[in-house]
């Protein structure tokens, strides 16, 4: 058929060029090719949340650089691989409504700054696909509907087709309407079926954090995605990635530094989940972006509980046979966190916290209140809702 014909004429044109061997698009190789593509420079210490070994790694980098398909780029402290322009070329002409507008003219993943917080900015996109790759969530612009454009592919999306990441160049791509959120923080947005998701990515620090663009971030998203697929305005929340759970007492510990220039936990969104770039933070993604799933859980850990009562003052989800508020918190939204710690110390009550043990940790130093935590086991939350061995 017409595409085979063209995909083969794509791979005589790679031979033709004096290649002698052709990298398969279902290999290792390639899809490390294609992350470097698309966020411009991949970090060396997230090669191994993409191989299975340090020793494979290694190969796989040594082979390709022998191939002259990626080189090193090490400065002030930063660690990173790139493309040559015999990979350029080579991807181009595999996928060239994926990576045309990464790989061409004078752009962020084309010609890359030196900067350490640009370069640092393109490590962070490349931790942000890996936790996207591994929930599953399609990110690359060829395998989605075009939304942020200005003509719209309207009869293209349903419900059915989420979720989808769509990345912040993608949505710029509408011009001057994005004039006013051009400098948000956000990598891009994550649709679910229920509600979309704005991501963000604060490494092992701090984000630098401007309310009021990220203000109208949220009130564009509402106004722009309206009724496209979702009826009426959109809800909206956040989600902030980060190295590790440690981070996230960093983030809710914040009081936006000497200049009030860093993230705090304010009200531009009503939730704000906190996610690690791991398998945790992977787990997670999976759960937020599949309301069934979500749905299913919550009833599991609720089944022994009472049904919440209007007479707590305090936000929760249930009550314990004791009396006791309980909130669903596995999900880490730090707002909900807050409010429900905050309630309890005002009104004098004990309350118990439902979350994953990885989460509890931290949630110990940051509560103040008196909480019980029931665990969930990630292990057996895996092979049970995600059917792993």
């Amino acid at each position: 058929d017409l595409h085979s014909t063209s995909r083969r004429q794509r791979q005589m044109c790679i031979r033709d060029r004096g290649d002698t061997y052709l990298l398969r698009p279902d290999t290792q190789k390639f899809r490390l090719l294609e992350l470097i593509g698309i966020c411009g420079e991949f970090p060396a210490d997230q090669l191994n949340r993409l191989f299975t070994s340090p020793s494979y790694a290694e190969k796989i980098i040594t082979e390709l650089k022998a191939e002259k398909l990626i080189r090193t780029h090490y400065k002030d402290k930063l660690r990173g691989y790139r493309l040559t322009k015999r990979s350029k070329e080579l991807l181009l002409s595999y996928h060239p409504d994926r990576f045309h507008c990464y790989l061409s003219g004078n752009t962020e993943t084309n010609v890359i700054r030196s900067e350490p917080s640009r370069r640092i900015r393109l490590h962070q996109k490349a931790q942000t696909y890996l936790t996207l790759l591994h929930a599953g969530i399609p990110f690359y612009p060829d395998g989605k509907p075009h939304i942020f454009s200005e003509e719209r592919e309207a009869a293209s999306i349903h419900i059915r087709n989420l979720p989808l990441f769509y990345s912040s160049r993608e949505i710029k791509e509408l011009g001057a309407v994005t004039t006013k959120i051009k400098n948000s923080r956000s990598m891009g947005i994550l649709m679910a079926p229920h509600c979309i998701y704005v991501i963000y990515n604060t490494g092992s620090g701090v984000l630098k954090w401007e309310y009021k663009t990220e203000v109208r971030l949220n009130a564009f998203l509402q106004h722009y995605l309206q009724g496209y697929p979702y009826s009426g305005h959109p809800k909206i929340r956040a989600i902030m990635l980060g190295d590790n759970m440690e981070t996230a007492f960093k983030l809710l510990t914040s009081t936006g530094g000497y200049k009030r220039s860093l993230f705090i936990l304010d009200t531009s969104f009503e939730h704000f989940h906190y996610l690690p770039n791991n398998l945790q933070g992977e787990t997670l993604m999976q759960l937020l972006a599949n309301p069934a799933m979500t749905k299913q859980l919550n009833e599991l850990l609720l089944s022994d509980m009472n049904s919440r009562q209007e007479e707590i003052p305090l936000e929760h989800d249930a009550v314990t046979k004791d009396g006791n508020p309980a909130l669903l918190a596995y999900d880490f939204d730090m707002q909900r966190i807050n409010r429900f710690n905050t309630g309890l110390n005002v009104y004098g009550l004990h309350g118990n916290l439902i979350c994953f043990d990885f989460q509890i940790p931290v949630l110990k130093e940051y509560l103040t209140a008196d909480i019980q935590f029931s665990s969930i086991d990630l292990n057996k939350f895996r092979r049970g809702f995600l059917h792993e061995p």
